[in-house]
């Protein structure tokens, strides 16, 4: 009951500040919060736990990062839209955009199935922008230390 109390205490007084005024989210939570980022792990923990189970049963792989899931499967197209109709019946709130094929992008990776031998490399999206965070934005200064850091140990990997 507490934890509960508490929760409903973040979610319901998120304010933002845009323009010089304030307004206050009344759907859902700020995603840059670590209070946010757990609910909604445990909530798509609640909505991919029978996808996920599965997976396993057929042993194919299944990841996700956030709201982005990638899987394996040799199911056919109709099977795989059922399954996925299935999954998106559970919850109205969750948006599935299904993209199927032998080359996949997910998140920076390219995954490619070459008969059944997955080979992954680097991708850039050709849309995303550089990392920009303006000095004068309002983000916490650690946050701009931290997206410098991130960049450079990122490039670091993939050199």
């Amino acid at each position: 009951d507490t934890i509960t109390r508490l929760a409903r205490l973040v979610l319901d007084t998120n304010c933002f500040v845009y323009e010089k005024k304030y307004y206050q989210q009344i759907r859902g939570g700020a995603m840059g919060s670590p209070f946010t980022m757990t609910l909604a792990n445990i909530y798509m923990w609640e909505w991919e736990h029978p996808l996920i189970e599965h997976q396993k049963i057929h042993n194919e792989l299944y990841g996700r990062y956030i709201d982005d899931v990638f899987m394996t499967t040799n199911l056919s197209i109709d099977q795989i839209k059922a399954r996925l109709n299935i999954a998106h019946e559970q919850d109205e709130n969750i948006r599935i955009i299904c993209t199927i094929g032998s080359t996949i992008e997910f998140l920076d990776v390219l995954v490619d199935n070459n008969q059944g031998q997955l080979k992954t490399s680097v991708h850039h999206k050709p849309a995303a922008e550089p990392y920009i965070l303006p000095y004068l934005s309002d983000h916490p200064r650690h946050t701009h230390r931290s997206t410098v850091k991130s960049q450079l140990l990122r490039a670091a990997r993939l050199s």
